[in-house]
């Protein structure tokens, strides 16, 4: 049975447990030395928020358990900006009139060299989705021209089937992200429309395709903005918890980006607060003590500085979201503005000022 089939039953439950959780739900969610899925929904009830100093205390103990006083540090680099879906909400949309462009082999090491020369050493390949002008062979070539210069790299791209996904891995891919971006299928189906991103269940299952295929480390997420973020919070923390039970080898995690407007004119029904990015952080912690928590540079410097402690344990830095970014001035347009433009040293001392340590090199690929 695949996390889809899961999904249909427990989204409507989930949706119920939190409208209908009180103040005693919150309280003994809080004392389960386990969180149940019950529990998680109550911590991200209403009911939850004037209790949110107790969750960020446990959600400190217990990210101090199982990860110390580490934040591990990577950074995005755009290797084209095509896309054949028309997403209503995102800046790589096809009818964008944004400048397309891809690197070529020798702009993509240029990349790769001006990134890690910053200390980076954990890389996020990104691509728009179009098979066409970034198949997945560009990009395997891309990876094993790029992991000389780093330890680590990741994927964010498209959909692939399990055995493009393992050609991945051997070219030299460990890790890869890839968000649902709203676990509502209707609501999926009005924000996509066209393309081959519209296919709902392809995209749900793309993780579990990327664990059985070897990857090392597999991140999911949801869009915070789209919809309710207390419900799409619950379902991607239900899938990771998934994803875990079901490939214990594998290393997973949760991103938690919230939507920023990059000139598409879509504007967001549900605003997602700082105080809410908070309750969402510190529910995932509790009921996910071992999942990574991804917090981006799409988020102001100050607000993450705020969030270590509370259960993030991968921040971004130094990130470029145009194609071209690092080498020189964006050679194409950026997916979204960035809000944290602080550099990697500067990303470090931050960490360090809050009594954490900055990981640049967690994993050795290669």
């Amino acid at each position: 049975m695949s996390f889809y089939h899961k999904l249909e039953t427990a989204r409507p439950e989930a949706a119920a447990l939190i409208n209908s959780a009180g103040e005693a739900s919150v309280l003994r969610a809080l004392g389960e030395e386990t969180v149940s899925g019950t529990g998680f929904a109550a911590l991200l009830s209403p009911s939850a928020a004037p209790l949110l100093e107790n969750m960020a205390r446990r959600a400190n103990e217990l990210t101090l358990r199982h990860f110390g006083r580490t934040v591990s540090l990577y950074a995005p680099l755009y290797l084209g900006n095509y896309c054949e879906n028309e997403c209503v909400y995102c800046g790589f949309r096809r009818s964008s009139r944004m400048k397309r462009g891809k690197l070529s082999y020798e702009e993509a090491e240029a990349e790769g060299r001006a990134l890690a020369a910053s200390g980076i050493r954990h890389a996020l390949l990104l691509t728009g989705e179009s098979r066409v002008q970034t198949p997945v062979e560009y990009i395997g070539a891309c990876a094993e021209l790029l992991k000389k210069h780093f330890s680590s790299l990741s994927v964010e791209i498209y959909p692939l089937e399990t055995g493009e996904y393992a050609r991945l891995v051997e070219a030299g891919a460990d890790g890869l992200t890839i968000y649902q971006e709203t676990y509502d299928e209707e609501l999926y189906a009005r924000l996509h429309r066209a393309g081959p991103k519209r296919d709902f269940r392809y995209r749900l299952d793309a993780p579990e395709r990327a664990c059985r295929a070897g990857m090392r480390a597999v991140g999911v997420g949801a869009l915070l903005g789209l919809a309710d973020f207390r419900l799409e919070v619950f379902c991607a923390g239900l899938h990771a918890a998934w994803l875990q039970n079901n490939y214990p080898a594998v290393e997973i995690g949760v991103s938690l980006p919230r939507f920023r407007p990059q000139g598409v004119g879509y504007k967001s029904g549900d605003r997602v607060s700082d105080r809410d990015l908070v309750q969402a952080m510190t529910a995932l912690r509790l009921f996910l003590p071992r999942a990574g928590i991804t917090i981006s540079t799409r988020e102001p410097a100050e607000l993450r500085r705020n969030l270590i402690g509370l259960g993030v344990t991968r921040m971004s830095a130094g990130s470029r979201t145009g194609v071209g970014g690092y080498a020189k001035a964006e050679k194409s347009g950026e997916q979204f503005a960035i809000a944290d433009a602080s550099g990697v040293e500067d990303v470090k001392e931050m960490i360090r000022a809050r009594g954490c340590h900055p990981v640049m090199k967690d994993w050795q690929t290669f």
